[in-house]
């Protein structure tokens, strides 16, 4: 099974493989994503990534925590984010879901607190 800061990676900082590829390869085509209160469908979510793809310049992870036990899944990491404009921000994460039967996630619930790095809000 592949760990959360491999899918983050591929994801958000290698741009040259296209957003539904790297989703086909980590998350069933049923899966849904709670973001802060709100769920979207996987067609929802690639339309986000593909957006905030193009909106950032790279981003650092630090996983804090991580466990998989079964098919149930949690983690708790911190995204350095460097936008397009120059500003900044850390994003920490604390995420739980779970995974299908093939190791690929049908199911994140992610709270996350937004702290910019240059003063702005």
């Amino acid at each position: 099974m592949t760990g959360m800061t491999v899918v983050l990676n591929e994801l958000l900082n290698e741009r040259d493989t296209p957003v539904e590829e790297v989703m086909a390869r980590h998350f069933v085509p049923a899966y849904r994503q709670r973001t802060d209160g709100t769920w979207a469908d996987w067609a929802e979510v690639a339309r986000n990534l593909t957006r905030i793809r193009t909106a950032i310049r790279s981003v650092r992870i630090e996983m804090l925590d991580e466990l998989t036990d079964g098919r149930a899944y949690a983690d708790r990491h911190v995204l350095t984010v460097e936008m397009a404009d120059g500003t900044s921000q850390v994003r920490e994460s604390y995420v739980f879901g779970s995974r299908a039967e093939d190791g690929r996630f049908e199911r994140l619930e992610e709270v996350t607190l937004v702290t910019s790095t240059d003063g702005s809000r």
